[in-house]
């Protein structure tokens, strides 16, 4: 395919690139400042199928070309790698457990945590964080949550996790300071996710 073809077909990216990244990443930022908190993304440009559209305005503002990003089955598909080598210029992987960053489009199907790179003791910063489509807030399962950026408690409802996933989590959030952080998207919205969050099962409205 050539490079004409591949512009012409693919999503746009922000219209603004210093000023776009600028406004996504200070969402990104008050997301994993005060986990549990719904924060929208704005400006969110057309992602390409399946990324939600702020997964696709997260990794134009984080991944370049010293990113090494990991996709999924559902995202590795020729339409997201054209984005993001076009728009990002970030390396490809097969492997999770050497990304710095990884996209998880279908949630049910998301690899073990511990997969991916959880940093070490001396390098904690070293470690993965990950994308994850959820099917939205507000339904699904109801969780607690607590620990820094929580004044007491936050209540939070996900859909879309495996059932596997909160056990998981209290064993990531254990081996604090290393282990993963998680920024769950959901059309221009997301949640974050660190891995100093402890998440309980809750019955919250």
């Amino acid at each position: 395919m050539s490079n004409t073809v591949i512009r012409d077909t693919l999503a746009p990216g922000f219209d603004d690139p210093v000023f776009d990244s600028q406004s996504v990443f200070r969402g990104i930022l008050e997301a994993l400042s005060r986990p549990g908190r719904i924060v929208t993304i704005n400006p969110c440009p057309a992602a390409p199928s399946p990324l939600p559209a702020a997964m696709a305005a997260a990794l134009l503002c984080l991944a370049d070309m010293d990113t090494p990003v990991w996709l999924d089955t559902g995202a590795a598909r020729p339409t997201v790698k054209e984005y993001l080598a076009f728009h990002c210029g970030t390396p490809l992987i097969a492997t999770p457990g050497q990304a710095k960053f990884a996209v998880v489009t279908d949630a049910a199907e998301m690899p073990a945590l511990t997969t991916f790179n959880g940093g070490d003791d001396l390098y904690p910063d070293r470690s993965t964080t990950i994308l994850v489509a959820a099917a939205g807030f507000g339904r699904g399962t109801k969780f607690d949550l607590s620990g820094p950026g929580i004044e007491s408690r936050q209540c939070l409802a996900i859909d879309g996790l495996p059932d596997w996933f909160p056990a998981a989590w209290e064993a990531n959030r254990r081996g604090y300071p290393t282990g993963v952080d998680i920024l769950l998207c959901a059309g221009n919205t997301v949640v974050g996710l660190p891995r100093s969050t402890t998440l309980e099962l809750a019955l919250c409205m």
